[in-house]
């Protein structure tokens, strides 16, 4: 490339500031430091530049046009759309953002992972990767670098197509999705990509995170990761604030507060060593990366002491920079003041804005060739990251010792996972483990857990399961811990929160099963562990205090989505428990959520019916079905115990039933496409559990109706079905008045079975448990002594 760098092109100038940084980049070439001599690294900082405005113009047309022309022609009123679309501004930005990245990369000879959270800029990315022909496997042969290729890629952005089943028609999407190439997260819940960088790579990987000042209201910023890096289990994050000023509509809160100014006092009282960029400029942030990482070294090198300070590039640019409308609240989405396919005036805008960033062909292809540096340094396409290309191998699984073999108190479920989930780390010292807890890991009963792996914290207290390296990620911010799993996809995890407070982490966890279930749709499996999710101390158990914490909404909202990639899970005891860990850790690309009882409820499975129920997803535990004149269908630990008890009740009054416990009860749904069903049990061994014709009473811990509309297939209507719940009643009681309160009893199963399946026999219950389920009596008769061990043989 025979143009100087220094000169810049099209709307990219380079400040007197970003000229003397870059002449350092050029010197450490000279003195071999660099992957590339100072004649191809003066190449490829001239090749960034016109990347970034041939990026930046594709972006532009991506909202607006029909069709492109390469020849730099004016386009006319049919070359636009009738209906533009596109989040133009943040693209804009980050089109320069990631062409910087490019040159950083190209620079050094190391291919970096990225992560995008404000995942509505896609548009930048999809420009730059088609124009570098780095696209995913689904775009190949239908984006490139010709006229055709581009004008399908304007055409398919917004274009809504689908296809005949319901889905999306084209490789292309709003927002980061699997079918852009190197991708890892979605970035539609703002301020979660802050939260899990720090945690993705591995030593020796190194990732950039590109993020928004919008973004930064959402958690304050990724004010936690100078908490959690260490030099012995991390590699190189490096954050990088794309600071325009705008949200949506207005200024964001840190322009409100002081702008620039008061960002870097706020990041440098976080721990942060901030690092100022020119966000107009990509060769700044070329700069910027191997500056940061730089200093990450030394870091490295030191390891210690902590808080690291870590480097955070902050770049200040106008919204939507380089095109008519930057700087305005229409530069969000729409920067032009109408539609050219319409509006002369915005037509006109269009065209003169387009000019100034066009690249002619032949000199955008000596640019991509400079940039193509891959095959002479011997590293792997960006799309190709060690980030996107996870495949973690399976971990050990020690065999767990059953419960329920001796006469004493049987160990509670959580006990069970704690020994279970201990020996698991120690049987795999070589995958990263990352417990995310908000707090109370130990009143959880998870010692074990916690002495073994210990919080992580800069100084540790004496006497206190603490550690400078600690695995725990332990903070009183649910978002927070959960982001430390989810980022941890190259290792080993497990989240335990209280169920009502696990409210919290929906959208984060929702993003990850979205995202990995379109990556199933499109036949690339994710590769990373799938990760348990413990609700515990959840409602039932949480009775002692007020009704905040009496909450199943998780579970409900998790149910809602797709079953073979959210899975819920209800163990009703040790060996169930360990089981459903077990059968989580076996998995990939999962998100499951285990609602486990802290308390002892009884051994109700022996080890091999529990390993029998996570297979299948249920299991009769009492009872002969052919006899029983009524079922009842227990969902939780609880549900399980008060089922038991109406049974033997009715059997002690000379009437058969029998008890089905229910797991997951997802595997007994209709799926709702051919990956879910898959998932689920077929027709054969739903009727062996649920025959047709036999009345049912469901007790389940959700509340009943999400349940019952989710178990239709077990449904005969409501003649032949009544379902007990949570019914959003609660306070200060004990799980018994949890029980009473939201009519989830044994004897309201009683009653229930009474009038469903037409039990006419006097003496099921007495008078005084009558008067009480009526509302008349006191509930104390109805108070039970929880069993020790229940592990009948049914066949």
């Amino acid at each position: 490339m025979t143009a100087h760098w220094q000169d810049g092109y099209g709307v990219i100038v380079h400040t007197e500031e970003t000229r003397l940084r870059l002449e350092d980049i050029l010197h450490s070439a000279r003195r071999g430091e660099l992957a590339l001599t100072e004649p191809q690294a003066e190449s490829v900082l001239a090749a960034t530049d016109r990347l970034a405005n041939a990026a930046m113009w594709l972006v532009a047309h991506m909202t607006y046009a029909c069709r492109v022309d390469l020849s730099g022609t004016p386009l006319s009123a049919e070359d636009f759309k009738p209906s533009p679309e596109g989040h133009t501004g943040g693209s804009l930005n980050m089109a320069i953002a990631f062409a910087g990245y490019l040159a950083a990369n190209a620079l050094s000879g190391h291919t970096r992972a990225w992560t995008l959270g404000q995942g509505h800029c896609v548009a930048a990315i999809e420009a730059v990767n088609t124009l570098t022909g780095d696209v995913s496997a689904s775009q190949r042969g239908r984006y490139d670098r010709s006229e055709a290729g581009l004008t399908r890629l304007v055409r398919d952005f917004y274009s809504y197509a689908m296809t005949s089943d319901g889905k999306p028609a084209v490789p292309l999407g709003s927002h980061v999705n699997p079918n852009t190439a190197g991708g890892l997260s979605e970035g539609g819940y703002l301020g979660f990509a802050s939260l899990q960088y720090i945690h993705m790579p591995l030593p020796g990987e190194r990732l950039v995170a590109f993020l928004s000042d919008g973004a930064f209201e959402e958690q304050r910023g990724s004010d936690w990761a100078p908490r959690w890096w260490r030099a012995s289990d991390s590699g190189f994050a490096v954050p990088a604030m794309v600071l325009n000023g705008r949200r949506i509509e207005q200024r964001t809160e840190i322009s409100q507060e002081g702008g620039l100014d008061w960002l870097v006092r706020h990041l440098e009282l976080g721990g942060f060593d901030p690092i100022i960029l020119d966000g107009h400029d990509p060769l700044s942030y070329a700069w910027g990366i191997l500056e940061a990482e730089k200093r990450l070294a030394g870091l490295s090198e030191a390891d210690g002491p902590y808080p690291a300070r870590l480097p955070y590039l902050i770049a200040p640019c106008v919204k939507g920079y380089g095109f008519p409308g930057a700087g305005t609240n229409r530069a969000h989405n729409l920067p032009l003041a109408g539609n050219p396919h319409t509006d002369p005036a915005a037509r006109a805008a269009f065209n003169e804005g387009a000019r100034a960033l066009f690249t002619p062909h032949d000199v955008l292809d000596n640019a991509i060739r400079s940039l193509s540096t891959h095959k002479a340094q011997g590293r792997v396409l960006e799309s190709r990251n060690a980030c996107a290309v996870r495949n973690v191998p399976g971990p050990h699984l020690p065999p767990h010792a059953a419960a329920g073999s001796g006469s004493e108190p049987p160990d509670c479920a959580m006990d069970t996972i704690d020994r279970c989930f201990a020996g698991i780390a120690r049987a795999n010292p070589h995958l990263r483990i990352r417990v995310a807890n908000p707090d109370e890991l130990r009143s959880n009963h998870m010692p074990l857990t916690l002495e073994l792996l210990k919080h992580r914290v800069n100084v540790p207290e004496p006497g206190t399961p603490e550690d400078i390296n600690g695995s725990i990620i332990t903070a009183l911010n649910e978002e927070a811990v959960i982001s430390a799993v989810l980022g941890n996809k190259a290792g080993l995890n497990l989240a335990v929160s209280y169920e009502a407070f696990a409210m919290k982490m929906l959208g984060a966890l929702r993003q990850e099963i979205i995202f990995a279930r379109r990556q199933k749709e499109l036949g690339q499996p994710p590769g990373w562990i799938s990760v348990p999710l413990i609700a515990t101390s959840h409602t039932w158990e949480n009775a002692k205090n007020e009704q905040s914490h009496q909450d199943p909404t998780l579970p409900e909202a998790l149910l809602g989505e797709m079953s073979d990639t959210a899975r819920v899970i209800f163990p009703v005891d040790a060996n169930s428990a360990a089981e459903a860990l077990h059968s989580v850790y076996r998995g990939r690309g999962e998100i499951a959520c285990l609602v486990i009882p802290k308390r002892q409820v009884g051994d109700l499975l022996s080890q091999e019916q529990a390993a029998d129920a996570l297979r299948i997803g249920a299991i009769r535990i009492a009872g002969d079905l052919e006899s029983a004149r009524v079922q009842f269908v227990a969902i939780g630990a609880y549900q399980a115990v008060e089922a038991l008890a109406a049974h033997d009740r009715l059997a002690g009054r000379g009437v058969a039933s029998c008890v089905t416990l229910v797991l997951e009860p997802g595997r007994f749904r209709s799926g709702r496409d051919p990956i879910e069903t898959a998932s689920t049990a077929p027709d054969h061994i739903v009727r062996a559990l649920f025959p047709a014709g036999l009345p049912r009473i469901l007790l389940t811990h959700t509340r009943p109706e999400p349940m019952t509309g989710l178990l239709r297939r077990i449904d005969e209507g409501p003649g032949r079905l009544r379902a007990l719940g949570y019914l959003s009643r609660g306070g200060t009681l004990d799980v018994p008045g949890m029980l009473f309160a939201n009519r989830c009893t044994w004897a309201h199963a009683v009653d229930a079975a009474m009038a469903i399946a037409g039990l006419r026999q006097t003496g099921l219950l007495t008078e005084d448990e009558h008067r009480a389920i009526e509302g008349n009596g006191d509930p104390s008769v109805l108070k039970q002594v929880l069993p020790i061990h229940r592990t009948e043989t049914v066949q």
